[in-house]
């Protein structure tokens, strides 16, 4: 009897190109989750930032983005990646070294079926994103020289020890058992404490603009906004490197959780203030995706609807009520309300992850359940002390997150005001992009009457005089 011999089609047969340890279809995933997760910075919070301003700060604050996504890419690819999954030089550092070189970057990754340039890319635009919502909480008053030596040092000496730790293999919070899918401490809670604290160094904005800030484009804001949502499944999505059911899973509890939170959040201000706001309802999105960041594909879909309530009331609680009453907060101008949106939702979701988390889900996704087990299942399957020790290491999470970007942006912050302030001068700040760029957004009419005015004239010279009115 005559066997055939076993072929594979031509276009998968294995090549130089197409080595036999490479998964196609996991590659093109992870390429594509990537370009989502850069979209959401460029241009989804470009946009969304330059809407939401007054209009005299729409260049500024989406050139601060533009900026940020350019140099993180770059110093990532230099020195950035290795720092954060290379070889382990201590236990929440790797050994610095290059992302260059292309035989490197044509093996294959310490994580998934796919070269180390792919997961290069794909943790590079979660760095960026990052130092972009950092951003948020300086917009409308901080030095753009300032901002240019801030993102590389905070990306060096924050970001890559928070990276490392968590989510290399090698880290001791990823040895110790941390559940954080797919950023809500790497990314979240590190931008946001990172940001309210740089807010404190660098100082307020004038007066008027902290008592008048309106968006001068809101449908332009929404345009980002919707941006930011989609763009999130690549975000959740592409953190298990792999096409797989998890992925699928996570995707569907980050858009749940989202819609959930900004009902939520629309209901309270329908209740409270008579009235819908839609800068209240893109806020309650946010907090919606960055609560289910860390549980996404280890939670359930009833879960994720839970997480999704909490998101849109807790962080409304502390941004509405708390905020407002609280002297420390008011004297902090974080113009975006980054603290709350980020760090809140962030600590929050890492919080009900150590709750929610499902043994045989956390396994999907870690190869392995170990001690990954939500309190609630602990308590369920008689695992109780697996369960607390859970919620324990969730909560060790938060407390070095939020010391270490306390500790390593207040440095930072001291280290470039030596060189140059980090706020601009009372007089850039009266007239905005026109000082600091010599650009401005868009004329409206009326502006050239304005621009007549004796103050304005002033200020203008004060600030240097850039501006050549044409």
């Amino acid at each position: 009897m005559n066997k055939t011999a076993f072929s594979m089609p031509p276009n998968l047969n294995p090549d130089q190109a197409s080595p036999d340890w490479m998964n196609k279809g996991d590659n093109a995933w992870q390429l594509t989750a990537a370009t989502l997760v850069g979209l959401q910075s460029i241009p989804g919070l470009l946009i969304l930032y330059g809407g939401s301003v007054k209009k005299k700060w729409a260049v500024n604050s989406a050139f601060m983005v533009l900026y940020a996504f350019a140099c993180v890419i770059l110093c990532w690819a230099v020195w950035g990646y290795r720092f954060s999954f290379g070889d382990k030089m201590i236990p929440f550092w790797g050994k610095p070294n290059f992302a260059l070189d292309g035989h490197y970057l044509m093996e294959q990754t310490f994580l998934g079926k796919f070269p180390n340039a792919t997961m290069v890319y794909f943790q590079g635009v979660f760095a960026a994103i990052t130092l972009v919502l950092i951003a948020g909480a300086l917009l409308g008053r901080m030095n753009f020289y300032a901002w240019m030596l801030f993102v590389p040092l905070w990306l060096t000496f924050s970001y890559t020890i928070t990276a490392f730790s968590i989510w290399c293999p090698d880290g001791f919070l990823a040895k110790m058992g941390i559940i954080d899918y797919s950023g809500g401490y790497v990314i979240h809670l590190s931008s946001g404490v990172a940001g309210f604290t740089a807010a404190y160094w660098v100082g307020p904005r004038l007066t008027q603009d902290r008592q008048r800030f309106p968006p001068n484009n809101i449908l332009l804001m929404l345009f980002g906004a919707g941006l930011l949502w989609i763009g999130w499944t690549g975000f959740n999505g592409g953190d298990p490197y792999v096409v797989s059911v998890d992925a699928s899973l996570a995707v569907i509890n980050t858009h749940i959780c989202t819609a959930a939170s900004l009902l939520t959040w629309l209901l309270l201000d329908i209740v409270f203030f008579r009235k819908p706001s839609v800068i209240g309802a893109v806020q309650g999105m946010i907090t919606g995706l960055v609560c289910i960041t860390p549980a996404a594909g280890v939670v359930q879909g009833w879960a994720a609807v839970i997480m999704g309530i909490c998101s849109g009331s807790i962080p409304w609680f502390t941004m509405m009520v708390i905020h407002k009453r609280s002297e420390m907060f008011q004297k902090v101008d974080d113009t975006m309300a980054v603290l709350h949106t980020h760090a809140i939702a962030g600590s929050l979701g890492g919080i009900l992850s150590g709750i929610f988390a499902v043994p045989k889900l956390n396994r999907l996704f870690y190869g392995t359940s170990g001690h990954y087990i939500g309190l609630f299942y602990g308590l369920a399957d008689k695992r109780t002390h697996d369960g607390f020790r859970q919620i324990g290491v969730q909560l060790v999470g938060v407390v070095f997150v939020v010391v270490l970007n306390i500790v390593s942006t207040s440095i930072i912050c001291v280290v470039v005001q030596i060189f140059m302030p980090l706020r601009m001068s009372e007089e850039e700040m009266e007239i905005g992009d026109e000082a600091a760029h010599g650009e401005e957004a868009y004329a409206i009419w009326g502006d050239e009457e304005e621009k007549l005015d004796p103050k304005y004239e002033l200020a203008k010279s004060k600030a240097g005089g850039q501006v050549e009115m044409v």
